[in-house]
């Protein structure tokens, strides 16, 4: 029987959790069969969690951000951020297929020791237009993804460099350093490859109250994501599954 995926979520809030697990079976063509989701904001890590267990690892996205100050972070913000990071030395070392979206770039930044902060490269919650580098265009991931394409985003935080030993797939205006590679297997995006229109208006309407946007724009963003098109950041999820499933 093929191994499982190991989907680490690390929303607290259950609407939010519940719609983006949805979203990364369907888009990533993953059975429920084959995901073991773990929220982090209610069950630790199983002490005897084994990675080579697994097909790879996806990690969601979140509301908590790598580099608050730790006094600014939650108790279920640092537990979270703690859990993950236990789990990065032996992705990296072992190079574990690994897909950390928006959260999980900030994971591995601060792993390798790179610059994660808010000093620049924030977006607004909306739409980014993305562009493959020439190292993306070579990417097996990518082979599927057009040169330039549109991506759901919405991040306080973002890499400020690149962090030793990773290549640079994907960039924008607002932020050059959408989407990164270690080793060979472990990736990493700034934007949502499992977002569409109706999971983004679902995390509008929650985190409307986040400090992401000015509460009253929420109708207007949603208005504008309904309005996107945006298909291709799915398809790296999907040849992240088919590729190591």
């Amino acid at each position: 029987m093929p191994k499982p995926f190991l989907i680490l979520q690390l929303r607290p809030e259950a609407e939010a959790a519940d719609d983006e697990f949805a979203a990364i079976l369907r888009k990533g063509g993953i059975t429920r069969q084959r995901a073991h989701r773990i929220r982090l904001d209610q069950h630790p890590l199983p002490a005897d969690l084994r990675l080579e267990d697994y097909a790879g690892v996806i990690v969601g996205g979140g509301p908590g951000c790598v580099s608050d100050a730790p006094e600014e972070k939650s108790e279920v913000e640092a537990r979270i951020e703690a859990a993950v990071l236990s789990l990065m030395p032996a992705v990296t070392t072992h190079d574990v297929p690994f897909l950390g979206c928006c959260y999980g770039i900030g994971i591995l930044g601060k792993h390798l020791r790179g610059e994660v902060s808010k000093a620049a490269y924030g977006e607004p919650v909306g739409t980014s237009d993305c562009a493959l580098t020439p190292e993306g265009r070579m990417d097996p991931l990518l082979a599927d993804v057009p040169d330039r394409f549109t991506a759901f985003v919405g991040h306080k935080e973002a890499l400020q460099d690149l962090p030793a030993g990773c290549v640079h797939l994907v960039r924008s205006g607002p932020c050059p350093f959408q989407m990164v590679r270690h080793g060979r297997n472990v990736y990493a995006t700034q934007f949502h490859p499992e977002a569409d229109s109706d999971g983004f208006e679902t995390r509008i309407r929650i985190y409307r109250h986040r400090g992401y946007f000015p509460p009253e724009t929420a109708d207007d963003l949603i208005a504008m994501c309904r309005a996107a098109r945006v298909d291709a950041p799915e398809r790296i999820l999907r040849s992240f599954v088919s590729r190591y499933g």
